[in-house]
């Protein structure tokens, strides 16, 4: 059973108990990407997750600049966001960083007072309180910085009951493959330079009065060749989850510093999407084309009893199934989880998804980092990069 720094054994609540939570949070409403061609990113997508045609931005709906393609499974929502001419400040983003994550955005009861509170707390800010509007009644968007060019746009759609957000019309496809059984988004990693994960973990509780409720050292986070370190930082209803990762001294190339090198900015590593059954969705994402990292040794499989411990009385899924599909397991004192991570989704060794399932667990598979790392070095390796 993995140790981490600090316990949750006693729950977000106990952490906040007695806090004022001035920025409410209800949740994930959609993170954008900014592409080099959406129409096709969408139909990866689509094709190889499982994801539906929801609702579309472009020249047809009067936007000259860019278009943008909404896909939804359950409760995750991806906006692919492609520039439409040379002069678009998009264009730098993609020439810069590539494919990548471009904005967070959550949902919120009053994006004008997000906005207000954040801003006076040192936020910079990305775009002010903004009402959008048609048939379909308005939505308010306000926007700040966070590490990097990421933006945490903060969403007011109560009063809104349109397809996604005005400007945008309900995209209608022949094409929607069936659902890999995707929910929601567990948590969403950052991956930042050289000292300074504690530079955004205090921005975090200074400006989004967050908790840095988990923690993790080089001690913990490392193989023969590198290190990294992590801090989970979590709002106060535990809805949203933003770990923060930073490189440290090895005998190699980290990850991080791969990712750094790559994306050229801090930026967002990877999305963590959950499921209820990890077996009938990896193998279905198999079926469809996804790769995954490489399979942690036998070795590991054979010493899940003893790892696991107690958990094992309730454990329902068959070792010899997860050690097929490469699947990894770890538990804390809640219960445990099974993880697996895809390679890079685009042709620069940056973004990737995490495929979670939690039964019970809290932490973040802390007793899977080395097998994981070690994977991601073998195939640093064969990129030259480690």
């Amino acid at each position: 059973m993995s140790k981490e720094v600090k316990s949750v054994e006693y729950g977000l609540e106990k952490i906040f108990e007695g806090a004022e939570d001035f920025l409410p949070l209800l949740g994930t409403d959609y993170v954008e990407f900014y592409v080099g061609n959406a129409k096709q990113s969408a139909h990866f997508y689509k094709t190889a997750f499982g994801f539906q045609s929801y609702a579309y931005k472009g020249l047809e709906t009067g936007s000259r600049d860019s278009v943008s393609y909404v896909l939804k499974q359950d409760k995750i929502t991806l906006v692919l966001t492609t520039p439409l001419n040379s002069k678009s400040p998009i264009n730098d983003h993609i020439v810069k960083h590539g494919d990548g994550v471009k904005v967070i955005a959550l949902w919120v009861e009053d994006a004008r007072s997000a906005f207000e509170e954040t801003t006076k707390r040192g936020a910079k800010p990305y775009m002010e309180p903004t009402v959008e509007k048609d048939e379909n009644g308005e939505v308010v968007r306000s926007g700040i910085y966070t590490y990097g060019e990421t933006v945490h746009m903060f969403v007011e759609r109560k009063n809104y009951n349109g397809t996604f957000l005005p400007g945008f019309r309900e995209w209608k496809s022949d094409y929607n493959p069936t659902p890999t059984g995707l929910k929601y988004i567990d948590h969403m990693v950052g991956n930042v330079g050289w000292n300074q994960m504690n530079v955004w973990v205090k921005w975090y509780e200074d400006v989004m009065g967050f908790v840095n409720f988990l923690s993790f050292d080089d001690k913990q986070i490392h193989t023969e060749y590198s290190a990294l370190m992590s801090k989970v930082m979590s709002n106060g209803n535990g809805r949203i989850k933003f770990p923060i990762n930073e490189p440290a001294e090895g005998a190699k190339r980290s990850q991080i510093e791969e990712y750094l090198d790559f994306y050229e900015d801090a930026g967002v590593q990877h999305l963590a999407l959950t499921t209820d059954d990890i077996i009938k969705t990896v193998s279905q994402l198999k079926e469809r084309g996804v790769e995954f990292l490489p399979p942690p040794p036998q070795a590991y499989y054979d010493a899940i009893p003893e790892r696991l411990g107690d958990h094992m009385k309730m454990m329902k899924e068959d070792i010899n199934e997860l050690r097929k599909l490469s699947i990894m397991i770890d538990a804390d004192e809640d219960g445990y989880l099974l993880q697996i991570f895809t390679k890079p989704l685009e042709d620069r060794p940056t973004l990737f998804f995490e495929i979670i399932q939690r039964m019970g667990a809290k932490g973040f598979g802390a007793g899977n980092f080395k097998a994981l790392f070690e994977s991601i070095e073998r195939e640093q390796a064969q990129r030259g990069t480690l």
